[in-house]
């Protein structure tokens, strides 16, 4: 047990100082691209190794200067309101949908071909039609992470709703069970672990869809800011960005898994 633990420290600092004399050689390599060491400072303020004082981005993330200059705290902010006012949307209408496929037969061959059709459609290509319909920022980067995200949670929904047995569905027969207490009594239980998977997988594409909708869209939000530092050529600050980004959807994933993993009756077992 000892040795597993020593494992998952030793071996993500193994890879981590790889990382970083890759990063350090193409920064030789390249002209003005981002040292570890400067980016650092740039990160948390201090002196970069040509004797510039920085401020650093995360030195202050919850400054406010006016409604279009905010610090990196209120971008994540703002993105992850719309990261899961999309995602929150697609589940409600997504596990329906899904029970409705795993269901009934009929619904799983109208809408198969449709959900196959549109799944792997990128979300850039859904962005120029959505702003043009909405008009507005905001709600086009939802519609977008709604029309990419949904689809995980449809095909998972349904695929646990197959996966139930079918000497249960047998018994609600007998039992005369109605479509509704057939969901709650037999279905759900065994479909909810199904669900949260797709839910998993669903908000880990809602966060990668943000950014790139943003940095089309603009307006306040992570996506955007990492788009503002590329145009104002702070290419240390884009590195930071993407790290922030990296780390959010870390722990995005780590809470849905514990949760998906609470209601999940095999882990339980």
């Amino acid at each position: 047990m000892k040795r597993e633990s020593y494992k998952k420290i030793v071996l993500p600092l193994i890879v981590f100082f790889i990382i970083v004399g890759i990063w350090s050689s193409i920064a030789q390599n390249v002209n003005n691209f981002p040292t570890p060491m400067d980016t650092f400072t740039h990160a948390f303020g201090g002196t970069t190794s040509d004797g510039d004082e920085i401020i650093g981005v995360l030195s202050d993330p919850f400054y406010v200067e006016n409604e279009d200059d905010k610090g990196v705290f209120w971008q994540i902010v703002n993105s992850l309101q719309r990261v899961f006012s999309g995602f929150f949307l697609a589940v409600i209408i997504g596990v329906p949908v899904g029970l409705a496929i795993g269901m009934s037969k009929n619904f799983q061959l109208a809408l198969e071909p449709y959900i196959q059709i549109f799944k792997p459609v990128s979300p850039l290509a859904w962005l120029p039609l959505l702003l043009f319909v909405f008009q507005d920022i905001n709600t086009t980067a939802i519609s977008t992470i709604f029309v990419t995200s949904i689809w995980p949670i449809i095909i998972n929904t349904a695929l646990g709703v197959k996966s139930v047995n079918e000497d249960y569905l047998n018994v609600a027969k007998v039992l005369r069970f109605t479509p509704l207490e057939k969901v709650r009594k037999i279905i759900l239980p065994v479909a909810v672990p199904y669900i949260f998977t797709g839910m998993r997988l669903s908000l880990g594409i809602a966060w990668l869809v943000i950014v790139a909708a943003e940095m089309l869209t603009g307006g306040i939000g992570i996506g955007f800011w990492i788009w503002d530092e590329y145009n104002n050529l702070n290419y240390y600050n884009i590195i930071i960005g993407i790290i922030i980004v990296g780390l959010v959807g870390y722990i995005l994933d780590v809470i849905m898994g514990k949760i998906a993993d609470y209601f999940d009756y095999r882990k339980r077992a």
